[in-house]
C-alpha cells in the first residue's frame, strides 16, 4: 500500500495540480455561489422573505445565508455522502442537485423537493 501511495505522489506534476484547482476555484466554488444565489432568490420569493448572505464570521460556522432571520447552510447533495467532512452546523441545511445541462437545479428544502430554473 505504502508502495502505491508513493507511486501516485511521483505522477502528481505541476499540470496535474493546475488542473484540480481551477475545477475547484471555477468549477465548484464559483458554480456554488451561483446557485446559492438562485436557491435563495427561490425560497425566499415564495416565503415573501428576504434573504442576505451571512458574514464571513458567521460563515465560519456553517452558515451560508439568512432567509428572514433565520439561519441558511446550502450544500450539493453530494455532501451528505461524506460522512467525515460533516460539522455541526447550527443552521437548516438545503441541498441541491444539479442536472447534467445545468438548466435546473433540483432542491430538498424541509423535505420535499423543488425544482428551480436557472434560466
Amino acid at each position: 500500500m505504502i508502495l502505491k501511495l508513493k507511486d501516485a505522489i511521483e505522477k502528481i506534476d505541476q499540470d496535474m495540480v493546475r488542473e484540480w484547482v481551477e475545477d475547484l476555484v471555477l468549477a465548484n466554488t464559483f458554480l456554488g455561489l451561483r446557485f446559492q444565489e438562485v436557491i435563495l432568490m427561490k425560497i425566499a420569493s415564495e416565503q415573501h422573505a428576504e434573504y442576505r448572505l451571512a458574514t464571513p464570521e458567521v460563515e465560519s460556522r456553517g452558515i451560508d445565508s439568512y432567509i428572514g432571520e433565520r439561519p441558511i447552510s446550502i450544500k450539493p447533495i453530494t455532501y451528505k455522502t461524506k460522512d467525515m467532512l460533516i460539522e455541526k452546523i447550527e443552521a437548516e441545511i438545503i441541498y441541491y442537485e444539479k442536472n447534467q445541462m445545468v438548466s435546473h437545479l433540483n432542491m430538498i428544502f424541509n423535505n420535499r423537493p423543488f425544482l428551480v430554473s436557472k434560466r
